[in-house]
């Protein structure tokens, strides 16, 4: 049975990522109910922030030219190393076992929350690929960021996640779906407040592309 793996990055509990992530979720296991569904919070309980230890151990994986996540644990030759596996491996785990990632994040400064940044880190390796699984990431964002806008310069959540993605993991675009709601701040700052229509309509479009997606994964 196909695997879903599901991350939350905002620091709210109540945010227009996760309200997408978890709807496209459901639709999922709605579609695979025996299927297996991991959930991890990322802003609730962080991947701390990778340490010397796990350079050295990427620095082995690349010396020794090792690309089967498999084989990683063979880099571990210390007491920190040790360690710094014992906080790798359960994440790595969870991620090549998937056959789907939902990654629901905000948009924090122009970029993606640390929370997710750091699981990133942790999980990634030199010359590794996730060729074959689907990503769906669920993006909130204050204002309007898409082609075409003034601040689509100033995207470097999407454009970051989708070059990440490409350029390290090797997934194809058509193995990726970004879906979000823009204009959040709409709802609270004055000067965005003629923009509350806006924000509506790009929500209500996202819950729905995150419904359709999710019955076809």
């Amino acid at each position: 049975m196909p695997t879903l793996l599901h991350l939350d990055a905002s620091a709210r509990r109540q945010s227009f990522s996760r309200e997408a992530g978890d709807v496209v979720a459901a639709a999922w296991r709605a579609s695979h109910p025996d299927g297996p569904y991991v959930h991890r919070d990322l802003a609730r309980t962080p991947a701390p922030q990778i340490g010397e230890a796990w350079t050295e151990l990427c620095d082995y994986v690349l010396e020794h030219e090792i690309t089967d996540p498999a084989r990683y644990r063979e880099a571990v030759r210390t007491p920190a190393q040790e360690a710094a596996w014992a906080v790798v491996e359960p994440l790595l785990s969870e991620l090549v076992a998937a056959d789907v990632v939902v990654i629901a994040t905000p948009m924090y400064n122009y970029s993606v929350p640390a929370s997710l940044k750091a699981w990133i880190d942790q999980v990634t390796f030199p010359r590794m690929s996730l060729a074959g699984r689907r990503f769906v990431v669920t993006y909130a964002r204050g204002g309007a960021y898409g082609p075409g806008t003034p601040r689509h310069l100033y995207d470097h959540q999407e454009r970051y996640l989708r070059d990440f993605l490409a350029g390290h993991f090797a997934v194809p675009e058509e193995a990726m779906t970004f879906l979000g709601t823009e204009l959040v701040n709409a709802l609270t700052d004055p000067a965005l407040a003629g923009r509350r229509g806006a924000h509506d309509v790009s929500r209500a479009a996202a819950l729905e592309a995150a419904r359709k997606t999710g019955e076809a994964l």
